[in-house]
């Protein structure tokens, strides 16, 4: 099942008639009670966000009639844009459409950075044995970063663009460690390591950093980034500070940043609209595992450096 999760796109979707003249609050309030008339009897309901622009796109490319009730049922069923299925599981729709959203949205971005990855490396045999490397790569890197990180749940925010005028991507994971037990994170993780791959596949360029979990503070450090020893504070306090440590992509190579790198990335992020973490403690990045030696040396044809 398609749900118009948004206002904006069931406003753009009841252009073709689609929901008769419900307005979005009932069509919601009516799809919840078909949801839960299917779920208790035992039929497994798999969910996809019903976007208006991307429906249009699919009714052009297959010659369908945005209009007719069979152009919604194929977008909602087709199984090349449902990929893993989202499993209604008897939730109230108030709590499972930022959920579902947020899944949508992972789902975008995986997307991109899976056609920026094919493209740096090719869809040729040797290709695909150098997407496998890469993906290997990221992965060991992903699991350093959560190792490095410590308990808690962290955020890691990637940004990174190709050499040569590359689309930015983008892309963001809680990584929680729970008893020094990795907490699997989801398609929001599996997007991470895609764009991750896509940059480093590229040879591209970016900004890898690690937000400490803000419940955890930071020892040692007052508010403002003052260490204690130079605040008369007491050795070994925790304060409301912000640990935050980064890597730059340069080269499609990972490099640890400098605390004052680290800083200037901040502010380059307020700038573009982000917040500032406050009481922020800008710290180097750890070493992480470096790109194979015996990895390639180049990307497929049309692609670029892969390290």
């Amino acid at each position: 099942m398609a749900l118009a999760a948004e206002p904006a796109d069931f406003a753009g979707l009841a252009r073709y008639g689609l929901f008769g003249a419900v307005g979005h609050r009932d069509y919601l309030r009516r799809a919840e009670e078909q949801l839960n008339a299917l779920y208790e009897q035992g039929l497994e309901v798999h969910l996809r966000v019903f976007e208006a622009a991307d429906f249009e796109d699919y009714c052009a490319a297959l010659g369908l009639d945005p209009r007719m009730p069979a152009a919604r049922v194929a977008y909602a069923g087709d199984p090349e844009l449902a990929g893993e299925p989202f499993v209604y599981a008897g939730e109230r729709l108030a709590e499972l459409l930022p959920v579902l959203l947020d899944d949508h949205r992972a789902r975008v971005r995986m997307s991109v950075a899976c056609a920026a990855l094919l493209d740096a490396v090719g869809d040729d045999p040797v290709g695909q044995r150098r997407m496998s490397e890469v993906m290997r790569y990221v992965t060991s890197v992903y699991l350093a970063l959560a190792e490095g990180a410590g308990e808690g749940c962290h955020l890691l925010t990637l940004r990174c663009h190709g050499p040569e005028d590359g689309e930015q991507l983008t892309s963001a994971v809680d990584v929680c460690v729970e008893a020094g037990r990795l907490v699997p994170g989801g398609r929001d993780a599996e997007a991470f390591c895609v764009t991750l791959a896509a940059g480093v596949a590229s040879g591209g360029e970016g900004a890898l950093l690690l937000h400490g979990d803000p419940a955890g503070g930071v020892p040692g450090v007052v508010p403002g980034g003052v260490s204690s020893s130079a605040s008369g504070a007491v050795p070994g306090g925790v304060s409301e500070g912000q640990l935050v440590r980064g890597w730059a992509l340069a080269g499609g190579r990972l490099r640890p940043m400098t605390a004052h790198e680290v800083f200037d990335e901040l502010a380059d992020d307020a700038a573009r609209g982000l917040p500032f973490p406050p009481g922020v403690v800008p710290r180097p990045g750890f070493p992480l595992p470096g790109f194979p030696s015996q990895g390639f040396s180049g990307a497929g044809e049309g692609g670029g450096p892969l390290v």
